[in-house]
């Protein structure tokens, strides 16, 4: 993998969704058979700009998102290569009978966008929040499960899962978010990425998350205390050899999450640290018994405690 830091990276980058078609635009146009579906979002989500070029590729489903991953495996098994769409919730919890056995225990392949997960779904609201996403995808046998940090990431993601089989989710915001990466740059799936080396403490984020990861960083080296940052985009398969090189160089060990602090990146951390029996301390910062709740994404990053600040005051606790 080759990748470099965005030098501006508190600029905005493109809209995620924008992103999403048109990576989704190319890959239509070199194979006529990868199918998006959408289940009655269109707008929100921009896919109604594949119409434009691709008509003949789209199908709308209507308010139906289990329907919706039945007839995409249904298109699977017969040779199309489905590309799911619908906010975070409904392509997971609501639907998740239709993904583990249409899709997981009858080996299709689906390729699954779930939007604005944690606190990114803003004015939605407590109905349409998801903390607990990640959670139930890894629980799909050989299922992966992704949270790219920009557009730039995610853009790769899509091509890349384009050529694979299987499970394959995807979460992050239809909005701008900052750029980490530079345009161009390349992942590998199932490894973790070191932007930052240090000594003191490991900081291990996910999604758009990663952004404060290194906010909260620069912060903390302005007091004297140095942290290695990881972005661990790739949860499911989760990179278990950088997660155990980690505890031989530091004395913590952070994870940061938008999502519930129950079975999702910090537990899969947890469960590397303990099944190796690594001398390592573990804080997991995420969502603790808490549903969702209507404000702008900002208030409710910052209520959940998942800002800059609010990250920063838990890492010092931790440490102390």
């Amino acid at each position: 993998m080759t990748y470099k830091l965005n030098p501006d990276r508190q600029t905005l980058g493109n809209e995620l969704r924008s992103v999403f078609v048109d990576t989704l635009n190319e890959l239509m146009s070199q194979n006529p058979k990868i199918i998006a579906l959408e289940a009655d979002l269109g707008s929100a989500s921009g896919f109604s700009n594949l119409v434009k070029q691709h008509d003949k590729q789209l199908l709308n489903v209507g308010i139906s998102e289990a329907n919706m991953m039945g007839v995409a495996s249904g298109l699977s098994l017969v040779g199309y290569q489905p590309f799911c769409h619908t906010f975070a919730p409904f392509a997971t919890r609501r639907a998740f009978d239709q993904l583990f056995i249409s899709g997981g225990y009858a080996q299709t392949t689906l390729n699954i966008f779930g939007s604005d997960p944690g606190f990114t779904v803003g004015p939605n609201g407590g109905t349409h929040t998801s903390w607990e996403d990640i959670a139930l995808m890894r629980m799909i046998p050989n299922s992966i499960v992704c949270d790219p940090a920009d557009g730039v990431q995610l853009a790769w993601l899509i091509k890349a899962l384009a050529k694979e089989k299987g499970i394959h989710y995807i979460r992050a915001n239809r909005k701008a978010v900052r750029q980490v990466y530079e345009v161009g740059a390349t992942f590998e799936i199932g490894k973790g990425n070191i932007l930052k080396q240090g000594h003191h403490l490991a900081i291990v984020a996910a999604g758009q998350l990663v952004s404060e990861a290194l906010d909260t960083a620069e912060k903390l080296s302005d007091m004297g205390i140095d942290a290695t940052v990881i972005d661990m985009f790739s949860i499911k398969p989760l990179d278990d050899s950088l997660i155990t090189s980690l505890s031989k160089a530091h004395t913590h060990v952070v994870s940061i999450e938008n999502h519930s602090v129950n079975n999702g990146l910090g537990s899969a951390i947890a469960d590397v640290i303990a099944e190796n029996g690594l001398n390592i301390k573990l804080l997991k910062i995420g969502v603790n018994e808490r549903f969702g709740q209507v404000g702008s994404p900002d208030y409710l990053q910052n209520e959940f405690g998942l800002s800059a600040n609010k990250i920063l005051a838990k890492l010092l606790n931790f440490l102390a």
